[in-house]
């Protein structure tokens, strides 16, 4: 079993406590920035409560879990559409019925059945309804715990049925020790976590799968395609030509956003540039969940980038030529 981080173990050691003292409800809304390791944490809270109801019997419990096949575990999230080709991009109304009916038996081992809904909020509306049938209706026993990193998505009124536990960004100090701990030399764990923002779990990814790395290429290439050193169709074809493209894009969004900030009041021009790109980037990144080619959706998004540049460029001509 992997060692928790510390902000993982103080969500864990919290959420332990309230479930022990009979302080946590039968429904808990576990959120907050995606990649801090929630799901890790949910899964030991559930050997906490289904090892506790099994007469102790850890071992087996933590086999069972970790085998997918604890008959009082259920996990419900992303299936397979009806042809097999993909996942769906929702949790539908049938999943949270079955879900239901689960919860409705009786334990095969212990006292308790732990469900997992996880991320709650793909839920579509069909299903939201179902889901707060079986949040107003709780039997003994029964946990369901919904994890989400936008929970805002979850109407109202689920949100109000549920206990929370939140997960934070922790301290940069102790982040930038943690990353350390995990082998990484200081200077590039200070760049990847000041690069993602103070998230431990994003920065990690990027050290381990040359993550940061691929960043600098797209922020390279974005200058280069300013200054007019690169086309933008050339640059389109060799960010689409392999797996990589939606981290290059996330990148490049993320990049403009830094920027944006750097720039502040100071180059009110640019700063419209910026905005504007970053929201055409992220638009570019639903757009490729579609049928559209890549390649060229990523053409034009690049040539917005350097046209936007060049219609600057003219618009300060003209203010200096009046």
């Amino acid at each position: 079993m992997n060692e928790f981080s510390p902000w993982q173990q103080r969500a864990y050691d919290h959420a332990v406590a309230a479930l022990d003292s009979g302080r946590m409800g039968h429904a808990l809304l576990v959120c907050g920035p995606a990649g801090l390791g929630q799901q890790e944490v949910v899964a030991r809270l559930a050997l906490h409560v289904l090892a506790k109801g099994d007469r102790g019997d850890r071992a087996r419990a933590q086999q069972l879990i970790a085998a997918g096949t604890h008959p009082d575990l259920q996990l419900v999230s992303f299936i397979p559409n009806k042809e097999g080709t993909r996942l769906r991009s929702e949790i539908v109304i049938e999943q949270i019925r079955g879900l239901s009916q689960k919860l409705a038996l009786t334990p095969q081992y212990g006292e308790a059945q732990v469900a997992i809904v996880d991320p709650a909020d793909a839920i579509n509306n069909a299903a939201s309804n179902a889901l707060l049938k079986t949040l107003e209706e709780p039997a003994p026993g029964r946990y369901l715990w919904l994890l989400s990193a936008q929970p805002a998505r979850l109407s109202a009124t689920i949100r109000s049925r549920c206990q929370k536990l939140e997960f934070r960004l922790p301290p940069h100090a102790e982040a930038l020790a943690w990353l350390q701990a995990q082998g990484h030399a200081p200077a590039l764990a200070s760049e990847a976590l000041e690069a993602a923002r103070g998230h431990p779990g994003i920065a990690l990814d990027w050290l381990q799968n040359d993550g940061l790395a691929l960043r600098r290429q797209v922020a390279e290439d974005l200058q280069k395609l300013e200054r007019g050193e690169m086309g933008a169709n050339e640059t389109a074809q060799r960010w689409a030509a392999d797996e990589q493209l939606h981290a290059r894009l996330s990148h490049a969004a993320d990049i403009v956003l830094a920027w944006a900030g750097e720039t502040g009041l100071t180059n009110p021009s640019r700063l419209n540039k910026l905005s504007a790109w970053f929201d055409a980037a992220n638009r570019t990144r639903d757009l490729l969940r579609t049928t559209i080619r890549a390649d060229l959706a990523v053409a034009d998004l690049l040539l917005g980038w350097v046209m936007a540049d060049r219609t600057a460029s003219r618009g300060r001509a003209r203010k200096q030529g009046e």
